[in-house]
C-alpha cells in the first residue's frame, strides 16, 4: 500500500504544478527588511491552489508517520486534513455554482488576512483572525444539492470525525491509551510498527488518500478545467482499484463541466 500511496503522490504534485500555472503567481510583498511571498490578488481560486498544497503536503506527512507507526500523530495530521477537505469542498461548490455567498467572502477574508497588524511588535498586535465557524462550512457543504445522505445525517457524520479525532489532537485518555499494549503491557512511545494498530492506520489512511483526490476533482469543477478534471477522475478510478476499494458512489465528484470552459 506504501507503494501505492507514494505514486499517488507523484501525481498529486503534478497536478497541482497544473493548478498552480492556472492562477497569477505570488508576488513578492515587503517586510520589515525583507520580504514575503502574498497572492496579491486574494482570488478564490489562489485559495484553492494554497488549500490543495496543504492537501498534498499533509498526505505525504500523514504517510511518513503511517509507515514509521506514528499512529497518534497520523491521526492528529488527519484531523487536519479533514478540515481542509471541508475548506476545498466548500470554497469548490460555490465557485462551480457561480454564486459565491457572504459566508464565502467573510471566509476568504479571515483567510487572506495577515497574523499580525504591526509586524515590528507581535506582542503589541491587537487584530485577531475572525475564522469561520466550522459548524456554518459543513451546514453549508450538507445542504449541497444532491448530496449522497441526508444534510442533518451529513453534518452529524462530519460533527463525529471530528469529535474522534480531536481526542489525537488534544491528547484525550481514550485516545493515548491506543499506544498501550504488549506483554507486559507498555506504552509505545517509539511508534507502533509490529502492532495490530498497522492494517487499521493503513486502511485509515487509504481513505484519506482516496478523499485527498476528490479534493483535486473538487477544484477542477472550480476551476472548469475538464483537461484538469479527466485526469482527477483516471487518478481516483485506478486508487480505487489498485488499493482494494469497493467502487462506489457517495462523494465523487462526477458533476459534467460546461461547454467552453477552459481546457474543454
Amino acid at each position: 500500500m506504501q507503494r501505492l500511496f507514494l505514486a499517488t503522490l507523484q501525481e498529486l504534485e503534478k497536478l497541482h504544478a497544473e493548478f498552480e500555472s492556472r492562477v497569477p503567481p505570488p508576488q513578492r510583498v515587503p517586510l520589515l527588511d525583507h520580504f514575503v511571498f502574498r497572492y496579491v490578488e486574494k482570488t478564490p481560486n489562489q485559495a484553492l491552489v494554497q488549500k490543495l498544497a496543504r492537501n498534498v503536503s499533509g498526505l505525504h506527512a500523514a504517510r511518513i508517520l503511517c509507515e514509521t507507526g506514528f499512529f497518534q500523530e497520523q491521526a492528529t495530521m488527519e484531523r487536519v486534513l479533514d478540515e481542509l477537505h471541508e475548506d476545498i469542498a466548500f470554497l469548490a461548490y460555490g465557485m462551480s455554482q457561480g454564486k459565491l455567498e457572504d459566508l464565502h467572502h467573510r471566509y476568504l477574508d479571515a483567510f487572506y488576512e495577515e497574523e499580525f497588524d504591526r509586524p515590528e511588535d507581535h506582542l503589541g498586535s491587537t487584530q485577531k483572525r475572525q475564522s469561520i465557524p466550522r459548524q456554518k462550512i459543513r451546514a453549508y457543504i450538507a445542504q449541497i444539492d444532491e448530496h449522497p445522505i441526508d444534510s442533518h445525517r451529513a453534518i452529524e457524520l462530519s460533527r463525529t470525525l471530528s469529535k474522534a479525532y480531536s481526542g489525537f489532537v488534544h491528547a484525550a485518555s481514550p485516545q493515548i491509551m491506543e499506544m498501550y499494549g504488549g506483554n507486559p503491557g507498555r506504552f509505545h512511545v517509539s511508534g507502533m510498527l509490529g502492532t495490530p494498530r498497522v492494517i487499521e492506520y493503513t486502511l485509515d489512511l487509504r481513505n484519506y488518500f482516496f478523499r485527498g483526490i476528490l479534493a483535486f476533482g473538487f477544484a477542477a469543477m472550480a476551476f472548469e478545467d475538464n483537461i484538469l478534471y479527466s485526469r482527477v477522475i483516471t487518478l481516483r478510478d485506478r486508487f480505487e482499484r489498485m488499493s482494494g476499494m469497493k467502487v462506489g458512489k457517495p462523494n465523487q465528484p462526477t458533476q459534467p463541466i460546461p461547454d467552453g470552459a477552459p481546457g474543454r
